[in-house]
């Protein structure tokens, strides 16, 4: 008797996992047809109104909507806290200890990231040393071709930590690693253009003029057998290899300073059709006193559009190349002073604030631009960088 009851049991859940699966989108239509209907909708929209809707925007079915990816390390105060009761030393973190994780805009609910894979040797890297409390070190990540990059970071001996890119794939949930760098490096310019990767200057193991001098290319559409890094006409000098480096992909050109916020810098330009370096532009100099960044995309004759928070004053700009002006879209915003790093994507513009515990985003599709949202980071977790990217397909 008891096993009847438990096969009846049995029978009624898969009927009602088989009603879910079979269930019917909109009521005198064919799901294949309400698909079509559906597709046109924003997700928030469907995400509010019934269950089988909010199930569906997360289906293979649903075209993919775009999510905030961030890269996280433990606060300073608790890295610092534990560096002194290990007999002062240095606090270190692997990629193991490092946190990914993916803010789902529609549901506001933060998801880890699977781990990234081992490696030999392990990969460590330094983000908070006791002798330098005030200062973190640099984790450096870009966005190119809807993938997450980490580039470059530190180790607990003051050494470059990633010997190649490490990658992750929202299109698979799944991380790889890039070509071997020629020279592993810190403290360099690194962004994309056009859908490739460039890495200019930075530091070896010591200084050394060539690597300083250097320019390379990593075109990540090629097959993964055919991945390498492509030697480029490279810098002048070796004055962008002193810390970590402002680069940005704007309009087929890769910009970059050598200092971060007010302080007196230098600028540079390299154009990736002609392979030469020019000035920067005066105004673009002059007005790129904080966290920068720009529309990414892997077309050649883009319009992507930068933009620059002013940390002091928490002030928005666009920069408007035909006058070479940067135009002011918010004057003041409390939300955006102490601003640590931004990215910018499909109308949003995401910016980490609040000592690297809040994420502030911006709409600026629309006008006037206004910030829509304001969001903690997961908890006893500070936001290293920011990428929007589209959400994970399983």
């Amino acid at each position: 008797m008891e096993d009847d009851d438990a096969l009846k049991c049995v029978e009624i859940e898969n009927h009602d996992e088989e009603n879910e699966e079979q269930q019917i989108l909109i009521p005198g239509l064919p799901n294949h047809l309400a698909h079509l209907c559906l597709s046109n909708l924003h997700p928030s929209l469907l995400y509010r109104v019934c269950k089988s809707w909010r199930r569906h925007i997360y289906t293979s079915s649903f075209p993919l909507f775009y999510c905030l990816y961030v890269v996280c390390s433990r606060s300073s105060s608790t890295a610092t806290s534990t560096a002194y009761n290990k007999n002062n030393s240095t606090s270190t973190i692997t990629t193991s200890n490092l946190e990914f994780f993916c803010l789902d805009p529609i549901s506001s609910k933060w998801t880890r990231l699977p781990n990234p894979p081992t490696s030999d040797p392990p990969i460590h890297i330094l983000r908070h040393h006791p002798s330098f409390i005030s200062r973190s070190l640099s984790i450096q990540s870009l966005t190119v071709a809807e993938r997450m990059i980490l580039i470059a970071a530190t180790t607990h001996k003051f050494l470059p930590a990633l010997e190649r890119p490490l990658g992750f794939d929202p299109s698979c949930n799944k991380w790889f690693f890039g070509p071997n760098l020629s020279t592993p490096r810190r403290w360099c310019g690194s962004s994309s253009v056009n859908g490739n990767v460039y890495v200019a200057s930075g530091m070896g193991s010591a200084y050394h003029g060539d690597v300083a001098r250097s320019l390379e290319k990593w075109d990540v559409k090629e097959k993964v057998d055919q991945w390498k890094w492509e030697k480029l006409k490279g810098l002048k000098d070796g004055r962008f290899c002193r810390e970590f480096v402002d680069a940005i992909g704007y309009r087929g050109k890769l910009c970059m300073v050598n200092i971060k916020g007010r302080a007196v810098k230098q600028g540079t330009i390299y154009d990736v059709t002609k392979d030469e370096w020019k000035e920067m532009p005066k105004g673009m100099l002059e007005g790129w006193i904080g966290p920068s960044s720009a529309t990414t995309t892997t077309t050649i004759n883009d319009e992507s559009e930068m933009y620059v928070v002013d940390e002091t004053k928490g002030s928005l700009s666009k920069y408007v190349p035909e006058t070479d002006q940067w135009e002011e879209l918010i004057e003041s915003c409390d939300d955006l002073k102490g601003a640590e790093q931004i990215t910018v994507g499909r109308g949003r513009v995401c910016v980490i604030c609040g000592r690297d515990r809040l994420i502030v985003v911006i709409d600026v599709s629309v006008t006037p631009v206004n910030v829509i949202r304001v969001v903690s980071t997961p908890p006893e977790l500070e936001a290293i960088a920011l990428h929007i990217l589209p959400r994970i397909s399983v």
